[in-house]
């Protein structure tokens, strides 16, 4: 996908075990994060849930003192976080089933790289999409208050002025580029003017 490479993202790994961990971070892709964090337990994992987002997080089950569902599924609450679940081969079906209408990747163990690898790639993919989705809504949002801000300044030109519609376009398109502001800066003056 283009422009998504400089995408940078936050990833947790949880996991007891230092294999686990050790094979995670081998298999992120280098220069796509900004932070990598590592938590072995649940307990600190949900405390990093309570202090920030992360982009993407892993985690192997069962962790120590619970099997790692239900924190799972707890970061998978997060519209913007994608939770990769690493648990048993002989349980990876049930669970699959439980977490995946959820918006939780399973993959069983034990995992391998190339496994983990694709898995990331996929999970990275849906992130891009989403910051990209995410950065045209803020886009489009902004555009519409400017549209909304110049038509406030238009109606209150032809109101206090007398002005056509055509007239107070031109008027604060004049007057945005005499002052080189934008247009939502040049309909902000003249709400100030009369308001």
């Amino acid at each position: 996908m283009p422009g998504t490479a400089a995408i940078q993202h936050s990833v947790l790994i949880i996991s007891g075990a230092q294999q686990f961990t050790a094979l995670a971070r081998a298999s992120l892709p280098a220069g796509r994060f900004s932070s990598i964090e590592v938590r072995t337990d649940a307990a600190a994992a949900r405390r990093c849930l309570l202090e920030r987002d992360f982009d993407l997080v892993l985690i192997q089950a069962p962790l120590p003192g619970e099997n790692g569902l239900g924190l799972a599924l707890d970061f998978a609450e997060n519209r913007h976080t994608s939770v990769l679940l690493a648990v048993p081969a002989e349980v990876s079906d049930d669970v699959q089933e439980q977490v995946t209408d959820r918006g939780v990747l399973v993959i069983p163990r034990p995992a391998t790289r190339p496994r983990i690898q694709n898995a990331v790639r996929f999970l990275l993919s849906i992130q891009d999409k989403m910051s990209l989705l995410m950065k045209e809504a803020a886009d489009a949002r902004e555009k519409t208050e400017e549209i909304r801000q110049v038509d406030r300044a238009k109606f209150t030109l032809i109101e206090n002025r007398h002005m056509s519609e055509d007239e107070a376009h031109r008027y604060i398109g004049k007057l945005a580029m005499n002052n080189g502001v934008s247009r939502r800066r040049a309909a902000a003056m003249i709400l100030d003017e009369y308001e």
